[in-house]
């Protein structure tokens, strides 16, 4: 038959909230204990499509300001800010701007040798 399974909790509020899990443990003396169970963390998103950024480790804020550089970013531009994909669509929309405006430049060229010829 099994023992009692009851524990007194160890911090001071005793409401079951969801910043107070408690999941009750057997240590190795053979008491009961409570352990308690902290929040699964979302992770850093990114600013455009906000999908979780891969390679940055889920903390909390006091976690995050104790964390090593390295496992906050990614070394990348725009790294733990933004994803890779949403960083190629900027680095290609630049460029084809870049290209327009050549093209531009061109053709009002062409148009300028066409009215004085």
């Amino acid at each position: 038959m099994a023992g009692d399974h009851r524990v007194t909790l160890t911090r001071r509020h005793a409401f079951r909230t969801s910043t107070n899990k408690v999941k009750t443990i057997r240590t190795p003396g053979g008491r009961h204990a409570a352990q308690y169970i902290t929040k699964a963390r979302k992770g850093a998103r990114c600013g455009d499509c906000k999908i979780c950024l891969p390679g940055i480790k889920h903390m909390n804020s006091t976690e995050f300001k104790n964390a090593k550089t390295r496992e906050k970013t990614v070394s990348r531009a725009y790294g733990g800010s933004r994803c890779h994909t949403c960083v190629r669509q900027r680095i290609v929309r630049a460029f084809l701007i870049e290209e327009q405006k050549v093209g531009k430049k061109m053709i009002a060229e062409k148009m300028k040798k066409s009215k004085t010829a």
